[in-house]
């Protein structure tokens, strides 16, 4: 649903004003039915029990959540969730157009959030298959998300964006932009 072709047919349906809203609540749908519907798998993969690892990986998964949060407010939290949009169309005001920006840790990566995530899934003391295949899933459809998802904002920001994109690493600070266009 995050595709521009799908919310090109989307958009036949449903309002351009509700369209991210409306993508955000199906995502959340799907979810709560992955969680719902979910079968616990109990192997253990690895378990840390040296008290200073495991508090090191908690305080990663926590700072991964936090790091998640903050970037949502970085890059326009109420857009982001489509409720902008919404607010926007309900006072019969258009939104600016878009601007690259790089605020605070998009200066360090391009996309933190996903690199909150990446924390957040795979920093813990006691990794089960279960979450072992959570974490391997979430991450594969990540690293696939952000391919298409460059595509798009080369589309939307153009020499603009390909120009950060060589200077600034996808989620590891400190190694590097990407090297070919």
């Amino acid at each position: 649903m995050a595709r521009p072709s799908f919310k090109a047919r989307w958009t036949h349906i449903v309002p351009a004003t509700i369209e991210r809203s409306t993508y955000v609540l199906f995502a959340s749908l799907a979810l709560i039915l992955l969680m719902l519907f979910w079968y616990e798998l109990t192997a253990p993969v690895w378990t840390v029990t040296n008290p200073l690892g495991a508090a090191i990986l908690w305080a990663l998964f926590g700072l991964g959540w936090l790091i998640v949060l903050f970037s949502t407010f970085l890059i326009n939290h109420f857009e982001l969730f489509g409720l902008q949009q919404a607010w926007f169309a309900l006072r019969e005001r258009a939104a600016a157009p878009p601007v690259l920006r790089q605020p605070l840790f998009y200066k360090f990566v391009r996309h933190p959030l996903y690199a909150g995530f990446f924390l957040a899934f795979w920093a813990t003391p006691a990794m089960t298959a279960g979450h072992l295949l959570l974490a391997v899933g979430l991450s594969i459809y990540m690293l696939i998300a952000i391919r298409l998802e460059e595509r798009n904002l080369i589309d939307t920001f153009g020499a603009d964006y390909i120009a950060y994109r060589e200077t600034t690493p996808m989620l590891v600070p400190g190694t590097g932009g990407r090297r070919r266009a």
